[in-house]
């Protein structure tokens, strides 16, 4: 049986905060802190996270979406970050089949690139080595026209061949809040729009934090034996003014990507695409519901809140894409939403953004705070368990035992597993005659939702007719009772697809996704326009530079 998670667990939730002093508080509700938490709460541990903002709110949505070994990586030497990635990325195949899906990347060699066949050759062996042999297939050495069967729109001019290998996409918001709903599962505490402001010491040492209330104003305080900091890129600007001696320690940098139906270039395999400068890597990368192309890699110094894509970002990615593509021909007019985020880089005195190291660092401040930054998305699992086990030797020999397992490895979601996704593919006829959805409806629920599908499907109404809406109608039912979603910003940008994939950003199902929100929220009429205006307040932000370009082309032909 799965507890509830829902806006009215929050509600329960704020009302303990005073009232425990919990063994471990957590600030950030990314993948790390999300991770951090599973870890914990497996082991027993009373465990409270606080996130200022909805979960995965910052760059734990605004990833490649790749669950990846990092085959880039290997050119830096980095072989134990690739074996780590790659060891996490099998274990995230049974972790959340649900959310992680293999998925072959078709990597072509042209004349002239800086990597070759042979050495790419080598390269690709290495990579399946290092994965043990256990991914889901291992490498092809491709000929220029076994490549073109592949791609028929790929630019044949001086192609040499390519190799394909496999990987991974994951939908990252729902990882975060899954592993969150898992922790939850375990006992943990978990608010969203929650924001530290300051920390209660004593002396130099943190006994507790100070909070507020996003929706309501209100302050709290809690109190914890111990703390942890996973604020991806926010960490040197949230502990400069938390800790007088804080340090930088950071070199975030920017990564944009755009998304295009998956009509307009047409791919069932992910392709890797090498810049001009040879330094970069892009990927496209199809999905159910469109292809996603990114990512650029460029040094950011502003408040990660502020950015956003611009037109030469865009531009920048629209021109290599061509370059592999020419037939596609895709313009601005094509490209359906773009969103940008900011990777939490440690830094380690790289020459440039990409020679900077993907690894993590731990810092343990004094005899009760620990700081995580950096990491790769894949890892987070193993990042997390590596924290705990350095926090634990701060505590008592005793909770050393008592904590000591952690369980991180049994399935986030107890309805989702391997076994259990072959059952939900084969009740598809079933749910099909049932409900009246079609088998492609229904296959796609299932991807995203697993088992929980027979869940979701239960909430339909007896007079509710099978349709499009409708199953996000059920999604939105879903989200508010089981993943603490709170507006309707929340739920298109970080419980669906739906900003990212339709051309009309979902906005055709928006009164009825409202519909559910007041049914399901109780809001007034008030409510309804101010959440409305959130919704398109964010999208106007992250399309911003649609309107930069459409400005500049006005002007240009007034001129």
């Amino acid at each position: 049986m799965l507890k509830s998670f829902s806006h009215l667990d929050r509600h329960s939730n704020i009302s303990r905060l005073s009232d425990e002093e919990y063994d471990l508080a957590i600030i950030g509700g990314g993948i790390n802190g999300a991770g951090i938490a599973r870890d914990a709460a497996s082991r027993g541990m009373k465990v409270l996270v606080l996130e200022a903002d909805d979960f995965a709110s910052g760059t734990s949505s605004r990833s490649s979406k790749l669950v990846h070994g990092g085959i880039r990586y290997l050119e830096n030497l980095e072989f134990g970050l690739v074996f780590e990635a790659l060891t996490e990325r099998a274990r995230l195949f049974d972790l959340a089949p649900h959310l992680v899906h293999p998925l072959r990347f078709v990597l072509p060699v042209y004349k002239g690139d800086r990597v070759g066949m042979n050495k790419l050759g080598a390269g690709m062996a290495l990579y399946d080595l290092l994965s043990t042999y256990e991914a889901p297939e291992l490498h092809e050495r491709l000929g220029k026209d076994e490549s073109l069967e592949r791609l028929p729109l790929l630019n044949k001019h001086n192609l040499k061949g390519s190799f394909v290998y496999s990987d991974a996409y994951m939908d990252d918001d729902r990882l975060v809040i899954e592993t969150l709903r898992a922790a939850n599962q375990d006992g943990a505490n978990i608010v969203n729009y929650m924001k530290v402001t300051e920390p209660i010491k004593e002396g130099d040492e943190v006994i507790g934090l100070k909070c507020m209330d996003q929706k309501t104003g209100k302050e709290h305080q809690v109190k914890a034996r111990y703390f942890v900091g996973a604020l991806g890129p926010w960490t040197d600007r949230f502990f400069n003014g938390f800790f007088s001696d804080w340090k930088k320690r950071l070199r975030p940098t920017k990564g944009i990507h755009i998304t295009v139906s998956r009509d307009r270039v047409k791919m069932n395999e992910a392709v890797v695409m090498v810049s001009n400068d040879q330094k970069r890597i892009v990927f496209g990368i199809p999905r159910h519901e469109m292809t996603i192309f990114g990512t650029t890699d460029t040094d950011f110094r502003e408040d990660p809140r502020e950015v956003t894509a611009t037109s030469d970002d865009v531009q920048y990615l629209l021109k290599l894409v061509n370059q592999y593509f020419p037939g596609a021909d895709l313009n601005q007019e094509d490209i359906i939403s773009s969103y940008a985020g900011v990777r939490p880089l440690v830094a380690d005195g790289s020459e440039s953004e990409g020679k900077t190291s993907r690894e993590h660092e731990i810092w343990n401040l004094n005899s009760n705070f620990t700081v995580i930054a950096g990491g790769k998305y894949t890892t987070y699992r193993l990042i997390a368990e590596e924290v705990m086990d350095q926090v634990l030797g701060f505590f008592p020999l005793e909770d050393q035992v008592l904590f000591a397992r952690s369980k991180s490895l049994k399935a986030l979601n107890p309805l989702v597993t391997y076994d259990s996704m072959q059952k939900a593919y084969a009740s598809i006829p079933r749910w099909s005659r049932n409900t009246s959805f079609s088998k492609d409806q229904l296959t796609k629920l299932v991807d995203r939702h697993g088992m929980e599908a027979d869940n979701i499907l239960s909430f339909m109404k007896s007079d509710e007719k099978a349709c499009e809406e409708l199953l996000w109608v059920l999604e939105a039912r879903h989200a508010i009772r089981n993943t603490m979603c709170l507006s309707l910003r929340d739920f298109y940008f970080r419980r669906t697809p739906l900003f990212l994939s339709y051309p009309d950003h979902g906005h055709q199902f928006l009164e009825a996704v409202t519909d559910v929100f007041v049914e399901e929220l109780g809001w007034d009429d008030s409510d309804v326009a101010q959440k409305q205006k959130e919704l398109f307040e964010q999208e106007g932000f992250d399309l911003a530079w649609k309107k930069a370009s459409e400005q500049s082309v006005v002007s240009a032909d007034l001129t």
